[in-house]
């Protein structure tokens, strides 16, 4: 009797264990990194939105917005106040990733000082020239910039070092010109980027997949290439990669979330399980492709061992580019 007493005491005391550590959300947000109305206020509403309509959280998420520094002072602030609250979300984006390898985001944090939990959708880069431009090949773009890189401005809506710049340089350097060589203009935006190129400023524009649609329809500009690493599906099966064309050009834009790098196992384990979930639900990915995403799901620590190489080979384009020592 008293083995059976012990037995039903240690199971109980089992589950009450059990049930201490179980975490579930009870203030979830998502905080975006820059004003209202950017790429990352749109990151935070596929969240909330996404999980809502895909019935996975029970708690409405609430969106804040925390702007500087392209994440900068987003990733400061949780590291240095809220590194383990498992409430908060944060966005990110490849431009955010590019700065930690640049060393933007403060010299004592890097890409570990974050849980990297769950992704949104990705976008891609494109090569676009005017729709009366000569070429209808990147062969055929890239044979006319080597016999005189000086006659080809490119432009984008960055300045050096930001990721439009990082697209153009990756092109340069998959054609064999010099990266430091080439004629790069940076405008506040890519509307003003693509003003440049319909107005003759520039020849080539490398922008994203996302925006090339319209661009595309109305008969303004040609694509040459998409910089993804294999050939899109659906509405984009019909553009060819840089890379199938013979030149290593890729450039994956993607948008996601992260936690504090002190938040526990437990928490992280119950986000990153809340997003495979979402993944498996027409209605999120119905979301991510409302606001012009490709679907990429990926999360947990398959996903953070995929930002850490990331970063790491922003980095080595970083430093072949000469931004950082």
């Amino acid at each position: 009797m008293k083995a059976r007493i012990a037995t039903l005491l240690l199971a109980s005391g089992l589950t009450l264990a059990s049930a201490a550590h179980a975490f579930e959300p009870n203030k979830p947000s998502c905080i975006a990194p820059a004003k209202p109305g950017g790429g990352f206020d749109l990151t935070c509403r596929i969240l909330s939105t996404g999980f809502a309509k895909a019935g996975i959280t029970k708690i409405p998420m609430a969106v804040t917005f925390m702007p500087g520094g392209v994440g900068a002072v987003a990733y400061n602030y949780i590291n240095a106040t809220d590194p383990d609250d498992p409430n908060k979300l944060v966005a990110f984006s490849s431009g955010s990733l590019l700065n930690i390898a640049q060393g933007k985001f403060g010299r004592n944090l890097d890409e570990n000082d974050a849980r990297w939990v769950g992704t949104a959708g990705v976008d891609y880069g494109a090569i676009m020239v005017r729709a009366d431009a000569p070429w209808n090949t990147l062969g055929e773009l890239v044979d006319a910039i080597k016999k005189d890189p000086s006659k080809f401005v490119l432009g984008a809506g960055g300045g050096v070092g930001s990721q439009d710049w990082m697209k153009a340089a990756i092109l340069m350097k998959s054609s064999g010109v010099d990266p430091k060589k080439m004629r790069y203009v940076a405008y506040e935006g890519g509307g003003e980027a693509l003003a440049a190129l319909l107005g003759g400023h520039i020849k080539v524009y490398p922008g994203d997949v996302g925006e090339m649609k319209g661009l595309v329809e109305s008969g303004k500009v040609k694509v040459l290439a998409i910089m993804s690493p294999e050939r899109l599906k659906g509405e984009f099966s019909n553009y060819p990669t840089a890379i199938e064309q013979g030149y290593d050009a890729e450039w994956t834009i993607i948008r996601g979330y992260y936690l504090g790098p002190k938040v526990s196992d437990e928490a992280y384990n119950y986000w990153s399980d809340q997003f495979q979930k979402a993944y498996n639900d027409p209605a999120f990915e119905k979301t991510v492709v409302d606001q012009n995403l490709v679907p990429f799901n990926m999360s947990g620590k398959t996903l953070d061992s995929y930002i850490k190489e990331r970063v790491g080979y922003m980095r080595g384009l970083a430093k072949e580019a000469g931004l950082i020592n």
